[in-house]
């Protein structure tokens, strides 16, 4: 049964099917960029879902095999940043935090069908649920250093997880991972063939969640392991000593980092590795996202947002003018205050 006007938004279309509900994230021609919009709309469902009995099980999905969300709405950011100032613009990307926090603690199952694209916002509203089911399609990433941001939506819990430094160099560089690498490192909990979708969702409108998730979950395969070498760069006591130990590392994977950490802000690269490290320190996810908060706060007063949307998304050039323009005049300090709170 379809219930059309129970989120109260075009853009999120719900169903029931036996004792499971659907949340349809329908805004493909974005790739279902998250605003506040959307945000309070899965929240009118999730409210309407969380007492009613006859719903034993929450899918959250995209009408679309192209995306499940690509991320932010950032043009829309960068229009209230430029029209309003950071700390209205800080409330609209909030409210999308707290439906991020809210799909974590929801006391029903919520299975997220990550589907294709799955970047920054779409990783906080699908990368902390209950059960996060990947496909072969499925590419996740956290690009944030690319515009100016720096890692959020609890983006910093998830990629300071894992052993090692992998996460890390996932968040400085916003590289890209597969379904299988998702499952490895712990941002994704199975592998379902993209042509089985339709079977799961069959079985979870009428099974336990588990059982029927057991029935089409595969292993994942080669998870693409990033070599020692190439991690052991990003082990170092800075981001200055990253960058001189990928220097000397003969991998062509290390010069590709090189490249994608040069296009980056480098106040947003020094925020992302003190954000970084602080989360790895960090008990919950709630205490993750009080922390990334504050940086984001920190980073909207800075013009660094503003400038990497134009570049990337609006005027296109890819040529942003970052503020400051080198590693060794960003303020340590500041930021270093800013994560610890005083």
């Amino acid at each position: 049964m379809t219930q059309d006007a129970l989120s109260g938004l075009a853009d999120v279309r719900t169903e029931r099917v036996g004792h499971m509900g659907r949340i349809v994230l329908d805004r493909p021609k974005r790739l279902n960029a998250l605003d506040a919009g959307i945000a309070k709309a899965i929240d009118r469902v999730l409210d309407a879902w969380e007492h009613d009995d006859s719903v034993a099980v929450v899918v959250l999905e995209s009408s679309s095999p192209r995306a499940f969300c690509a991320g932010g709405d950032l043009r829309a950011i960068r229009e209230a940043l430029l029209a309003h100032g950071p700390d209205s613009t800080f409330e609209l990307m909030d409210t999308a935090y707290t439906t991020m926090l809210r799909l974590a603690d929801y006391p029903k199952p919520v299975v997220s069908l990550l589907d294709g694209i799955v970047m920054g916002g779409g990783v906080g509203i699908g990368c902390h649920v209950s059960h996060r089911i990947v496909t072969e399609r499925s590419v996740l990433a956290m690009p944030e250093t690319s515009i100016g941001l720096v890692t959020d939506a609890g983006g910093s819990w998830l990629l300071s997880r894992p052993g090692g430094h992998v996460g890390l160099r996932l968040a400085l560089t916003g590289g890209r991972v597969t379904g299988a690498q998702a499952v490895a490192l712990g941002l994704a909990d199975g592998l379902v063939p993209s042509d089985s979708l339709d079977a799961l969702r069959a079985a979870l409108s009428e099974q336990n969640v588990d059982d029927a998730l057991a029935r089409f979950v595969t292993a994942p395969g080669d998870d693409g392991t990033v070599s020692a070498t190439l991690e052991a760069c990003y082990a170092a006591p800075d981001m200055a000593g990253i960058l001189a130990r990928l220097e000397a590392c003969p991998l062509e994977e290390a010069r590709q980092d090189l490249d994608d950490l040069s296009r980056a802000s480098p106040s947003s690269l020094l925020a992302t590795w003190l954000g970084w490290h602080a989360a790895r320190k960090l008990g919950t996810l709630h205490d993750v996202f009080d922390l990334e908060r504050r940086l984001v706060r920190h980073v909207l007063a800075q013009p660094d947002l503003a400038e990497g949307v134009r570049a990337r998304l609006v005027d296109r050039d890819n040529t942003p003018a970052w503020q400051p323009a080198t590693l060794a005049e960003v303020d340590t300090a500041a930021i270093q205050r800013v994560v610890e709170g005083v």
